[in-house]
């Protein structure tokens, strides 16, 4: 009789302890893929690739060949704003939107266009654009705005 308490004893608390042990493993299974779900949500969205490492090796975009032609540039920088008289911009094509313009001279259209006058940004936002790009496009805004 002792003999067969002893053993149903043991035998509830292999049971239990089983049990805890299952819940235990079964916890931290959840947690781990609670903590990869995590790491995979905060994970990097890029890397840097620095002078020397493989990914260094990559091409660069080519820069244009030659010089650009002003209508190359009015087409890729002005038309935003020109082409529908953006914040009052004078509109490409439009003499009487040019003709005041042009009266002030090419010197202060340039510096217009260089240094930005009220809503027009410097350069019209050509960053790459050199002195001579700038003074190309707006030749070719006047020439057929005239």
């Amino acid at each position: 009789m002792l003999a067969n308490r002893v053993t149903k004893t043991l035998s509830g608390l292999s049971a239990a302890a089983m049990l805890c042990l299952a819940a235990l493993f079964a916890s931290t299974a959840v947690a781990d893929q609670v903590t990869d779900a995590i790491a995979e949500r905060i994970a990097p969205v890029g890397s840097l690739c620095k002078s020397g490492d493989d990914c260094a090796a990559a091409p660069v975009a080519a820069a244009p060949a030659g010089p650009r032609s002003g209508e190359d540039i009015y087409n890729a920088s002005c038309t935003t704003c020109h082409a529908i008289g953006v914040s009052g911009a004078p509109r490409f094509g439009n003499a009487d939107d040019w003709a005041p313009r042009i009266a002030q001279g090419m010197d202060t259209l340039f510096d217009h266009a260089w240094n930005g006058l009220n809503a027009m940004p410097a350069k019209g936002l050509c960053m790459d654009c050199s002195e001579d790009d700038i003074k190309a496009a707006i030749q070719h805004m006047v020439d057929a705005s005239q």
